[in-house]
């Protein structure tokens, strides 16, 4: 049911850091529900202004300026690079990140003939680069990574190092909290108290946060809105979120200021604190639609305050949670995503990482769709299967899935879809493939899946036919005990025949790995990684990341501890973020053997993705003496025949 003529104009905002290459998808997805149900609503994406603000002519100034004021005795390697070549970075700035955002293509001959950009410590990172195949040491570092005819990809990669350049500056000089793809992370991630981030918030605006807040009175003017919602994904985001929110609140106070997104779901479920207040009016838990619908009824008299849904109020001193308990908007009628608004010529391709699946996540401009909402598998015991969005299973049929992926191509002249499920459902995949074969349309799409058996060589020629380049899923742990503890429901035999049938349909396969879990040894670490090498070896995957276990308290593992061996350490008082849980597993490794294990792990892992050390001994990763493999050394092999 509409919402009867709203006098709201709500504006929708993404806060610093996601995505440099294309929008992070929440704002379009709440844009596009509300304008279906007669609501006047617009989005910008402040992430992107920020850094296009800060990386410009005028923006090197202001950098620049912060630069002269560090003494000598501490300038850092890429202070000093910036300071002494600073007239070649105002005259290249312009024109590298044109060139990244696909304006001036020509440019890529000056950029790779390394004689255009000015070259800090990032550059150094070249020197790694060794031909496999040129024996004698000699020629060009990247020959084999781009041929002799890549231009454009090498330029892109001399371009995005160019940046990290500029970004160490900025960030040695200026804000010793900026990343890319994160700012603050640590004021936010689970943190029990909000007194950091308070205390970062009254503190003086760094040249960061001065530019955020000049971004934001222009977008409250351009849009004159009543209601702004910001959607903080990551605790990367809430930094940002907060000083947009302070922005708003110094300027009018009548501007309802709603907090959202992943953050808030995952981290904000008991929040108490007050001061939070300060800054939004509301905190809103889970899919945004019917909370919003709730919150407009409310503010236009058709509803009364407690009947709120899935809101924190403050009333006085007290924080409330209020929920009506009313339905979600099922999948199928939340309708399509809009991208109106947001400068999508203006997202920047970088190539930071050489591996042809790895660079999808930062190379090119993605429509961002959903098969369906939540998980149909939701066991796996290290996952938030309590939590909404993985618990709450709901999928639209092909024919409206294939009518919204033509609605975004009219919309945005862009046929490159990224799926961001928890698990695309291989019923769901088939169906969409088969509508896209009878409907002849040409898309190109990737996105994550679970390693099961259902995805036969047949189908996975299927899904290659109608568009899939690339998908991604979980190995985790590469260990069939520690793959049966955590309900993973996959074997590593599985998992290998299923990614080489994705890699014989011509499919790019990137796994997601997992170590520190609990119970996990070095030797299973060990054998993870030998097990992990073979699959490369076999051109099974392409790409990888290990990424370290977190225990989280709405996972099985962090509220069923004692099924894993383990014991929680206790969590302090908490009134803000409540997430990550410490815990102390007598079978396994402390943190200081987990970390380093870590860094040989993702040290392998690098090198495998760029075609290294396949044929090495996996214990010569290792910086320590650690126990040889169990695992046989034609196991892959084997499984694939």
């Amino acid at each position: 049911m509409a919402v009867r003529a709203l006098s709201a104009r709500v504006l929708s905002i993404v806060p610093p850091m996601t995505q440099l290459n294309t929008p992070y998808p929440s704002t379009a997805y709440l844009t596009g529900f509300l304008r279906s149900r007669g609501v006047a609503a617009v989005q910008e994406d402040l992430a992107l202004a920020l850094v296009l603000r800060l990386f410009s002519p005028h923006g090197l100034h202001a950098m620049h300026a912060c630069v002269a004021a560090v003494p000598q005795q501490r300038r850092t390697p890429s202070i000093k690079v910036f300071a002494r070549e600073f007239s070649r970075y105002v005259a290249t700035i312009a024109p590298v990140v044109a060139f990244l955002q696909g304006r001036d293509p020509s440019m890529a001959y000056r950029i790779a003939g390394r004689n255009f950009l000015p070259e800090g410590p990032r550059f150094a990172a070249l020197d790694a680069y060794v031909d496999p195949h040129d024996d004698a040491g000699g020629g060009d570092p990247l020959a084999w990574a781009f041929g002799a005819l890549g231009v454009q990809d090498r330029a892109r990669h001399f371009a995005t190092l160019y940046l990290n350049d500029v970004a160490d500056v900025l960030r040695e000089a200026v804000d010793p909290r900026f990343e890319f793809v994160r700012y603050a992370e640590s004021l936010a991630q689970s943190q029990a108290s909000f007194a950091p981030l308070a205390a970062a918030l009254a503190a003086a605006p760094t040249l960061v946060d001065a530019t955020l807040h000049e971004l934001t009175l222009a977008a409250l003017a351009r849009h004159r809105p009543n209601v702004v919602l910001v959607s903080a994904p990551f605790p990367g985001n809430v930094y940002g979120a907060f000083r947009i929110a302070q922005t708003i609140k110094a300027r009018d106070q009548s501007i309802v200021t709603v907090l959202g997104g992943g953050f808030a779901n995952t981290e904000l479920r008991e929040l108490a604190e007050p001061r939070v207040f300060d800054y939004f009016d509301y905190v809103m838990l889970d899919d945004g639609e019917r909370p919003l619908l709730a919150l407009l009824e409310y503010m236009q008299g058709e509803r009364p305050r407690d009947r709120l849904v899935r809101s924190f109020v403050r009333d006085g001193a007290v924080v409330r949670y209020i929920d009506a308990k009313e339905p979600d908007i099922p999948l199928a009628e939340v309708g399509t995503p809009t991208w109106d608004g947001l400068p999508l010529d203006r997202y920047l391709s970088v190539l930071d990482m050489l591996n042809p699946m790895h660079r999808l996540w930062s190379d090119g401009r993605w429509n961002k769709l959903t098969v369906a909402h939540g998980c149909y598998w939701t066991k796996c015991s290290f996952c938030d299967t309590t939590l909404d969005y993985i618990s709450r299973y709901d999928a639209v049929d092909a024919a409206t899935l294939v009518d919204r992926i033509e609605a975004v191509i009219a919309e945005t002249g862009q046929t490159g879809f990224h799926f961001v499920d928890e698990a695309a459902p291989p019923k769901a995949l088939a169906a969409l493939a088969a509508e896209l074969h009878k409907r002849n349309r040409a898309i190109s799409w990737w996105g994550n899946i679970r390693f099961e058996k259902s995805f036969t060589p047949a189908l996975c020629r299927q899904l290659a036919d109608s568009g899939c380049i690339a998908v991604s899923g979980g190995l985790e742990v590469a260990s069939d005990r520690l793959l049966k503890l955590m309900q993973k429901g996959v074997s590593v035999e599985q998992v290998a025949r299923v990614t080489r049938a994705f890699s014989d349909a011509g499919i790019l396969v990137h796994a997601y790995l997992m170590y520190g879990f609990p119970t996990q040894t070095v030797q299973d670490t060990v054998d993870a990684l030998e097990y992990v090498r073979q699959l490369f070896a076999a051109g099974c995957i392409q790409s990888g990341f290990f990424h370290r276990f977190a225990c989280t308290v709405h996972s099985p593992v962090g509220q069923h501890p004692e099924q894993y061996g383990i014991t929680l350490k206790p969590l302090p008082a908490i009134s803000f973020a409540k997430n990550d849980v410490g815990f102390v597993d007598p079978t396994g490794l402390g943190e200081h053997s987990h970390a380093t294990l870590g860094s040989a792990l993702n040290k392998a892992l690098y090198n495998y993705m760029h075609g290294l050390g396949l044929d090495a001994d996996v214990r010569s990763w290792f910086s320590g003496r650690v126990p040889k493999s169990r695992v046989p050394r034609h196991f892959i092999e084997r499984a694939l025949a």
